[in-house]
């Protein structure tokens, strides 16, 4: 019996540690694109809820604009930080804005004194000490292949 659930235990642990082994790593949300951005929002504070990235392109125009982004994606707030593959259509400039929607509203919640309630956060990790910031604060370049971003939340 003991000689049984021992052999038991070793076949199950084998096809466990296959199972993980034939698991392709995530692609990018949306397609293979040729230009990756490997994103991870650091400071996740909670579990909770989503974090919503959105993609703005090189225009300070649609920057923030209600129909300026490029994709908007949400995903699982994971603690400490939060991880994913973002395509975007091609090399060049872009910037990114998240925020942890805590409470999976799919809106930025805010004081009744217009304060943020929820993380936030910009590429270039731009600072908001008195405002939004800029565009130029917030944009970066994308190259063909793998790019990393990292974004800070702020609560």
């Amino acid at each position: 019996m003991r000689k049984t659930s021992l052999a038991l235990s070793i076949l199950m642990l084998a096809g466990v540690a296959k199972a993980f082994a034939a698991t392709p790593a995530p692609a990018c949300d949306g397609g293979d694109g040729e230009v990756r951005l490997n994103l991870t929002v650091e400071g996740v504070r909670r579990a909770a809820g989503n974090v919503t990235i959105t993609l703005y392109p090189d225009d300070p125009d649609k920057f923030l604009a209600r129909t300026g982004k490029i994709a908007r994606i949400r995903v699982p707030a994971t603690v400490p930080a939060t991880s994913i593959c973002l395509p975007a259509p091609e090399a060049g400039g872009y910037a990114i804005a998240v925020y942890h929607d805590e409470n999976g509203d799919k809106d930025f919640n805010r004081t009744m004194l217009g304060m943020p309630k929820e993380g936030y956060g910009f590429s270039n990790n731009a600072e908001t000490t008195l405002g939004l910031p800029r565009f130029q604060e917030v944009r970066f370049d994308a190259k063909a292949g793998d790019n990393s971003v990292t974004i800070r939340l702020r609560y």
